[in-house]
């Protein structure tokens, strides 16, 4: 499965201050669309679980944010940031998957 048909840029391969913000917009540009693929993924979780899964399973937010803060850290990224960002996208997602079962009940989606 290819997530990215465009890499991330390489910060190696800028000469100007210029070409740096435009990787860093395309990076930016990236970043929101890999967010529409994973709540693209969280819609389809909601058709697909039919209760037997808890959203607010914490067992599973602790496991995937232990590993996403261990791979930041690895990669140079700040882990405080990283962490905040993670648990917010947690909570959203569970509000997003809980409102799109709502609609599938009501038969709007």
């Amino acid at each position: 499965m290819e997530l990215m048909s465009e890499g991330p840029p390489n910060p190696e391969d800028f000469v100007t201050l210029d070409d740096v913000f435009s990787g860093i917009d395309l990076v930016d540009r990236q970043l929101i669309d890999l967010l529409s693929r994973r709540f693209a993924l969280v819609r389809a979780a909601a058709k697909l679980n039919d209760g037997r899964f808890n959203l607010d399973d914490e067992e599973r937010r602790r496991a995937v944010l232990s590993a996403i803060r261990r791979r930041a850290f690895e990669q140079g990224v700040p882990v405080g940031l990283v962490g905040d960002f993670w648990d917010r996208l947690f909570d959203a997602s569970v509000a997003f998957e809980r409102q799109a079962r709502e609609r599938l009940r009501a038969g709007n989606e």
